[in-house]
């Protein structure tokens, strides 16, 4: 097979991901193997590749193809998630472009949109990650609204029902008037953000004095009931059963005692606004207060707003701060910093909305999650300093919010029977809500037509907790043959920004709906950040076009340059160098290929030194093997990565080939080049993980191989026994050969020229490695001496001495002449240092670090000046 003179990824990548795929090498079937099985993160359905899909994939890319190699079965399970708020709002944005709201379509006529969206956007991802190299069963690909997914989700939310964990409340919730839904509490990012105290004043009803309140949120006050004082605070205690009137919408609200309010924030006195701030609602509730909404779903204001009614929230905080300031009743404002609850999804700023949701109790489900990860260890978190931030959150877990205002979604399996919302029969069917429906309401006659399915649909996280079970098909066939053997799963790779969304909760699903863990190890990956330390985002214009990298370097060259710096836990500062170091090493094992490929081969006597090297890199492969394994049973892929890097660039083809290549002109021994060839062999294998397209496209030239023999199936290196006095051996060796090769470039001696190397040996050096000496230095002779010999350089290896006589190598004359000169210029800059150094003056008022660096300049100078006059010493 001819060897093309330059790797061209484009074409490599494109052959063997067919090829691979004709032959399904990534589809499993359960057999009698180990099983080794992963699950994806399953991207949103929404979403196009990015530099975290790609570090993530990649990791998990690296842990499937060893698995297979290793000769378990190996199952990566693909798939997408159909991420209600994020679809939606994109179909959403799509009609409105198209001219048709929304509000104007039915519900099933919007989700033939969504469907129809989905089908035409939902599987680029996917289709990405077959560019980057990923090895999942493609056959297995599941997406969480497909037919058994979802009923699947249904089944567990009546399931959950009946036990009691599942009911519906009355509560404050997180509400995204972007997106107009409520979101769980772990959906709201806090962000500190610049804005201003306000202080009103409250005019006392029957008075002419007022009360001072302090609010960031001037807007709410349309929506205000009451002023609150501590009941212990005796500058309020005159205010007591008395009324105040609430600025521009002029209502009349009471005073009201409550140990709640801080007598030291702000003025001591809150307005209480009972639907806008869960602390109001429970004072409300306390002193049975009257609730008051003053916002529509999308956050403008409602007919409460009076004269400001439809207008933007923020919008309507500067009318009523200028409407303030003109009546009087502004009294100052002041900068203030506070935290704002923000939507993870749309970036909005979270509403508390009072509102009747679904909710899932936690703390039950909780408990056997916690003890996996933090007591018997049955679950293991990577790097494991992240068990503190599970710790936190599990114990102050929450009931969840569950219940999502949208359309594109898993509908809440519950139909109501009567004229409000209090009386609903949940069941997986329709026709199993009417059955319950009669005999909870004791109307036998009840028809499906007098049954209304609830509007909302289930939070898109409620489906994806169950998906190490349910792409098995373990909730609706709990004992069949898939979810028996591939559960549960082995690794989970993913971001710490889920740990609580998704790992967690999956913990939780585990041992609720199988009675065990869902997966062994939790690897956490960091986030990738640009050089300045910044998230990549496309606001910040620092993510990189993850496809234009793949295009430019190859996704072997991409794979690399991203694990080389990706320890696991620890953000990856992307750097772009790392992609062309990363191609620059596709390219050195190329050239290195197409070297031994090109050397003639011929039936003669294998070489003693390429013997001895061979032996020496044998038992240097051993050693790395043996450093990777512990390196992935660790999960440092990034430093598995790094010893086969190492040993690959500089233990292979810097050392190896040089000490086996034939002389210039003359053919190879077979048995070194078989020798070789294996050792290629097993170098392709450790690098396969990390650089799949390149070592399949050599492995295959080396050899015309069956289908069977591709490498993507080969079996991974084992193990075996090697002596630790080779690589002793040869690192002493390697020092010596550095030793001459520096001496060489420092006194221009062409390596074309031989040279003679003698030897005090204090360390009893095994003489079979003078043959690397010899080669590799251009050596012609090795003497052992008794003494320091005259006109010769030296350099120390450990104990031993090594000279190299210069006569004849250069010209001694001149050679001598230049160490004079540059010990008569060293030896007057120290004294100039010296003299200024003798200076009291200087000494005692120069800034102590200018005195401390005269000092190392004078140090560093009188050790130069030693090694010159040794060196002088030994070539006259």
């Amino acid at each position: 097979m001819e060897i093309p003179s330059k790797y061209d990824p484009k074409r490599v990548e494109q052959h063997w991901y067919t090829y691979w795929m004709q032959h399904r090498f990534f589809h499993s079937t359960p057999d009698g193997r180990e099983p080794y099985t992963i699950v994806i993160p399953p991207p949103n359905v929404t979403g196009v590749l990015h530099m975290g899909h790609m570090l993530n994939n990649t990791l998990q890319d690296v842990l499937i193809r060893r698995a297979r190699m290793q000769g378990k079965n190996a199952c990566w399970v693909p798939g997408t998630d159909h991420a209600s708020i994020a679809t939606e709002a994109k179909v959403v944005a799509k009609l409105k472009a198209e001219g048709v709201p929304k509000a104007s379509l039915t519900r099933e006529a919007f989700l033939e949109h969504a469907w129809a969206w989905t089908r035409e956007y939902g599987g680029v991802i996917l289709e990405q990650l077959k560019k980057l190299g990923c090895s999942c069963d493609w056959d297995r690909t599941k997406f969480t609204m497909d037919p058994d997914m979802e009923a699947s989700v249904i089944r567990v939310f009546v399931d959950l029902y009946r036990k009691g964990l599942i009911y519906r409340g009355y509560r404050m919730v997180n509400w995204d008037p972007e997106a107009r839904t409520t979101l769980s509490d772990e959906e709201v990012i806090y962000e500190e953000r610049q804005g201003f105290l306000y202080y009103i004043g409250y005019p006392i009803v029957g008075s002419d004095d007022r009360v001072i309140i302090a609010t960031t949120r001037p807007e709410t006050l349309l929506g205000d009931v009451a002023v609150c004082v501590h009941p212990g605070d005796e500058r309020f205690t005159h205010l007591h059963g008395k009324r105040v009137r609430v600025p521009i919408c002029d209502r009349e609200v009471p005073v009201i005692a409550d140990p709640y309010v801080s007598m030291e924030f702000g003025t001591g006195c809150l307005k209480i606004t009972p639907a806008h701030d869960e602390n109001d609602y429970r004072i409300g509730q306390q002193h049975d207060l009257e609730i008051i909404d003053i916002f529509n779903p999308d956050a403008t204001l409602n007919h409460y707003g009076l004269h400001y009614e439809g207008m933007d929230r923020f919008e309507a905080r500067k009318a009523i701060v200028g409407e303030l300031e003109q009546q009087g009743y502004l009294i100052k404002t002041e900068p203030y910093t506070n935290k704002v609850g923000t939507s993870e999804r749309t970036g909005a700023v979270i509403e508390p909305r009072l509102s009747d949701q679904w909710f899932l109790s936690m703390k039950e489900l909780a408990q056997p999650a916690m003890e996996a990860v933090l007591s018997t260890g049955e679950v293991r978190l990577v790097p494991s300093r992240f068990e503190n931030t599970y710790r936190h959150w599990m114990e102050n877990i929450r009931d969840w919010n569950i219940s999502r205002q949208l359309w594109w979604g898993q509908r809440i399996p519950a139909w109501y029977y009567g004229p409000g919302k209090e009386d609903y029969a949940v069941a997986d069917t329709p026709e199993g809500a009417l059955e319950l429906a009669r005999q909870q309401s004791g109307n036998p006659g009840l028809e499906a037509s007098d049954l209304r399915q609830d509007e909302d649909v289930l939070d898109t996280w409620f489906s994806s907790w169950l998906w190490p079970i349910s792409v098995f098909g373990g909730i609706l066939e709990p004992e069949n043959e898939e979810i028996e053997y591939y559960y549960p799963t082995t690794d989970l790779v993913t971001g710490p920004d889920i740990l609580f969304f998704w790992v967690a909760r999956m913990i939780m699903a585990g041992y609720h709906f199988r009675g065990e863990r869902p997966f062994e190890t939790v690897y956490l990956t960091g986030l990738v950040r640009d050089k300045q330390r910044r998230k990549m985002s496309k606001s910040l214009g620092n993510s990189p076009d993850a496809l234009g990298l793949i295009e430019q370097y190859g996704a072997d060259g991409v794979r690399v340059g991203l694990l080389l710096s990706a320890a696991a836990g620890n953000d990856l500062l992307f750097d772009e160098g790392l992609c062309q170091q990363g191609m620059n090493f596709a390219n050195k094992v190329w050239n290195a290929f197409r070297l031994v490929q090109g050397w003639q081969v011929e039936d003669r006597p294998q070489p003693e030194e390429a013997l001895l090297g061979i032996r020496w890199y044998e038992a240097r492969f051993q050693a790395t093997l043996e450093e990777i394994e512990d390196h992935y049973a660790k999960y440092r892929i990034s430093d598995a990565l790094m010893a086969t890097y190492k040993l690959v660039w500089d233990d292979f083809c810097s050392w190896l080939l040089e000490i086996v290549k034939p002389p210039f002109g003359e053919p190879m021994d077979r048995r070194t080049y078989a020798a070789v060839i294996g050792l290629f062999e097993g170098n392709l294998k450790l690098l396969h993980p990390f650089m799949p397209f390149l070592t399949e496209e050599v492995w295959q030239h080396i050899e015309s191989r069956k289908p069977e023999e591709a490498l993507v199936v080969a079996p991974w290196p084992e193990r075996q026994p090697f002596e630790g006095a080779l690589l002793e051996g040869f690192e002493f060796t390697r020092e010596v050969i550095s030793g001459i090769r520096t001496i060489r470039k420092e006194k221009n001696i062409p390596f074309r020229e031989a040279v003679s190397l003698q030897v005090l040996d204090e360390e009893g050096a095994d003489r079979k490695w003078e043959l690397l000496v010899r080669k590799l230095a251009n050596v012609d002779q090795v003497s052992l001496e008794a003494s320091a010999p005259e006109g010769a350089l030296s350099f120390r290896v450990r104990s031993n001495e090594y000279f190299i006589p210069l006569e004849g190598a250069v010209d001694l004359e001149e050679e001598l002449r230049k160490i004079r000169e540059e010990l008569e210029y060293t030896r007057g800059f120290l004294a100039s240092v010296e003299k200024k150094l003798s200076n009291s003056r200087f000494v005692d008022n120069a800034p102590e670090q200018v005195v401390a660096l005269e000092r190392k300049k004078a140090a560093d100078a009188a050790a130069k000046i030693e090694t010159l006059e040794k060196s002088l010493a030994k070539l006259q």
